[in-house]
């Protein structure tokens, strides 16, 4: 059964600053990447759209996307049910993009720990679920206003931080910053663990400035609903989304409808080989393990 995508035509219809030329010029422009692979007219879109319309942001994003998703086997490579610890990875963690948007049309991605053993808890399988469950809904529903982050810090231990590497975490923030074609608006942190000043001494070296003075911490799960109605959120809060376990499931089946796309994606590589200038490497863009060790819990 194939999977349920938004047509191009749908999302033209949807944006009128979103212009057809536009993105078949910036599909003409990556014709002469040839380091980069094939892209759909759907994926510059969400390109486009994402970098508010500018050609020239939208070709460095398109880059960086598919620069380090090649680089990152470890987030972006092996993203199916067949893989054992991805499957895993949905039993101890929820992580979903809510039905319902914000009043100002946010879609919102909501990540909470199920499990609170954190010998069960595998960082980088986490972060990949947070770009397959993204992903999904950008093919599924097309372009997000703008995108607001919801970590419940409830379930989380210091065990579990312990095993987030500075690497890890600089790949994920760099990735989300300047590759992924979303609008990121907003993080929030709720249900807050004692060692929250840990967790934000270590993001904020890989963090935008205005990202990170963006970054709310809710002593009080009531601050969220300013921005983020109760209403919207799973029945675990008060709200008249889904319970986590129904979530859970819904995922399973997500990634079951979508394995060719997420195949599709996993195979979209770019040939360093082929690249016009300097070649690109992981170790120029993050960096080694010893590099961070400033940034090592004591």
């Amino acid at each position: 059964m194939p999977y349920k995508e938004i047509t191009i035509e749908e999302v033209y219809a949807r944006d009128s600053k979103l212009k057809k030329e536009d993105v078949t010029a910036l599909l003409e422009w990556k014709d002469k990447q040839y380091h980069l692979p094939e892209i759909t007219e759907l994926q510059a879109a969400l390109f486009l759209h994402s970098c508010y319309y500018s050609n020239e942001a939208a070709k460095a994003t398109i880059d960086t996307y598919f620069t380090v998703r090649t680089l990152c086997p470890d987030i972006f490579g092996l993203r199916t049910l067949n893989h054992k610890p991805l499957e895993e990875a949905i039993d101890t963690a929820v992580l979903t993009a809510l039905p319902k948007k914000t009043p100002s049309g946010d879609t919102v991605i909501l990540g909470r720990l199920m499990d609170p053993n954190s010998a069960h808890y595998n960082p980088p399988e986490q972060c990949k679920m947070f770009d397959v469950i993204t992903l999904i809904n950008l093919h599924e529903k097309g372009p997000m206003n703008g995108v607001q982050i919801v970590i419940d810090m409830s379930q989380s231990t210091f065990g579990h931080f312990i095993k987030v590497s500075p690497v890890l975490m600089k790949k994920l923030l760099y990735y989300l910053q300047e590759g992924m074609p979303i609008r990121l608006k907003k993080i929030h942190l709720i249900n807050i663990a004692s060692f929250v000043d840990k967790v934000l001494a270590l993001v904020k070296p890989f963090m935008k400035k205005e990202l990170f003075d963006s970054l709310a911490i809710h002593s009080d799960i009531k601050t969220l609903y300013t921005d983020i109605p109760q209403d919207i959120l799973p029945a675990e809060y008060g709200g008249s989304c889904d319970s986590f376990t129904v979530i859970q499931d819904q995922l399973k089946n997500k990634l079951r409808e979508y394995e060719s796309l997420l195949k599709f994606q996993e195979n979209q590589l770019v040939d360093e080989s082929k690249r016009q200038g300097a070649r690109k490497n992981a170790e120029d863009l993050f960096g080694v393990e010893g590099s961070f060790k400033k940034l090592e819990v004591d």
